[in-house]
């Protein structure tokens, strides 16, 4: 069996994107080394280092559900070119800044233009994917990221030796060179969501087997309310994925610090120990999301985040660099599979006319968690030390695990709501709803 089988199936405009992605990931080398850059050429403190990381998260906090609604409006692929090339020329100013306060304020500037590409990019995965496509969609869309991730900081590592400036400039350019790869690509002109999607409302007989009509039912029968503040699950959903979203941001917070300053590597050790969990994704997160394409959602969530916890947490035990390249192996799985079921899970639960929106406020936990990770990782990290840091990374994902399980239950009590009347079917296909609905509630 081939573990990489569902790549083929993936729609053209996805591979697009993917490519697109790959390019812009490639030099991204700035944000992974920003607090080193703040530390070493500003000479300010660690906190103050978190602190422009923080502004970084700001700015990408509210652009989030703004772009996510220009997507619906506006289209999202014409929000993702103009979001790189802009990112690409702000870069090219980033180090001429010479001011300290100057430089949070323009990290917000940079994060409200930079961050709007992410919204965008989810919400047209999901537009041109098949549901039961969609898992493995995102998987090859962070395959293109973790890709480019594994040269960029790596590559960014070397440069810092000979002067911190060129990763801004080399990461500009290759944002510009990805938004001229949209600009140029020939995209297909169909949306094959939406193709699927009418097949299934217009011809009743499409839907011809248990696996579709629950799969069409599970996407139709979730009501959406008017509001996002008024969709309670949507909501408590969010809140849950905020503190193990924490943990993995100490990837580019207290961890680069705890390598270079505390245990006295270079930054080219924390690049390579960096590319160990981009290789992974690389090379298993597909294989490991087709094996794990039955799994429910939900539990997917709970395992990740366990794995995360238990990968941070053990950097409490031992400072040995091998031990730590082996704790990065573990929270490496954890993401594989924490960040495609998230996305998936929000993808199903949000209406197809609202679905940049929802992925919006779900981008919102990111940028939530970018404010106060980075910092409150460096600012532990300063404070306590670093076994305090890891420690409390393993509490917060158990956090995480236990706002899982409720989430679980009210998402099962809710699973036979009544469909929405403007996705109600044929006669046909409603007794064939029937049918299945009385068949699992007999059993």
């Amino acid at each position: 069996m081939n573990p990489w089988r569902g790549l083929k199936e993936i729609p053209h405009n996805i591979w697009i994107l993917a490519v697109a992605t790959l390019i812009n990931r490639s030099g991204t080398m700035v944000l992974p080394f920003l607090a080193l850059y703040m530390a070493k050429d500003f000479g300010v403190s660690a906190g103050s280092a978190g602190l422009v990381l923080a502004s970084y998260g700001f700015g990408a906090l509210f652009t989030a559900p703004i772009v996510g609604r220009l997507s619906d409006k506006l289209g999202a692929l014409r929000i993702m070119k103009l979001s790189l090339i802009t990112t690409g020329l702000m870069l090219f100013i980033y180090p001429i800044i010479s001011s300290y306060y100057l430089v949070l304020g323009y990290t917000v500037l940079w994060a409200v233009i930079s961050e709007a590409f992410r919204p965008a990019n989810l919400s047209l995965i999901s537009a041109e994917s098949e549901p039961s496509k969609r898992k493995t969609s995102f998987a090859l869309n962070r395959i293109a990221i973790n890709l480019g991730m594994s040269i960029g900081p790596v590559v960014g590592g070397i440069l810092t030796t000979i002067d911190f400036k060129l990763l801004f400039y080399v990461d500009g350019i290759t944002s510009i060179a990805a938004g001229i790869f949209l600009m140029i690509a020939k995209f297909d002109s169909h949306n094959t969501l939406s193709t699927n999607r009418n097949i299934s409302l217009e011809n009743p007989n499409a839907v011809s087997t248990e696996e579709e009509i629950q799969r069409v039912h599970q996407i139709t029968s979730i009501q959406h309310p008017e509001s996002i503040f008024k969709n309670k699950f949507f909501l408590f959903f969010l809140l849950s994925l905020i503190p193990v979203n924490i943990v993995f941001f100490q990837h580019i917070g207290g961890f680069p610090i705890y390598i270079v300053k505390e245990l006295g590597y270079s930054g080219a050790v924390f690049g390579f120990l960096s590319a160990i969990n981009t290789i992974l994704i690389i090379f298993v997160e597909v294989p490991l999301n087709n094996a794990m394409a039955l799994w429910d959602d939900r539990k997917a969530l709970a395992l990740g985040a366990i794995l995360c916890g238990i990968g941070f947490g053990l950097m409490a035990l031992w400072e040995n660099i091998f031990f730590i390249a082996f704790t990065i192996v573990i929270w490496t799985f954890g993401e594989m599979i924490f960040f495609p079921a998230s996305t998936s899970f929000t993808s199903s639960i949000s209406p197809e006319n609202r679905r940049g929106e929802y992925m919006g406020y779900f981008q919102m936990t990111f940028s939530l968690a970018l404010i106060i990770g980075p910092w409150f990782g460096i600012k532990i990290l300063d404070l306590f030390g670093s076994q305090i840091l890891w420690i409390t990374s393993f509490i917060l994902c158990g956090i995480s695990v236990m706002m899982f399980f409720p989430l679980m239950k009210r998402r099962k009590e809710n699973s036979y709501k009544p469909i929405n009347k403007r996705y109600w079917f044929s006669f046909e296909t409603r007794e064939k709803f029937r049918n299945f609905i009385s068949k699992e509630r007999s059993d």
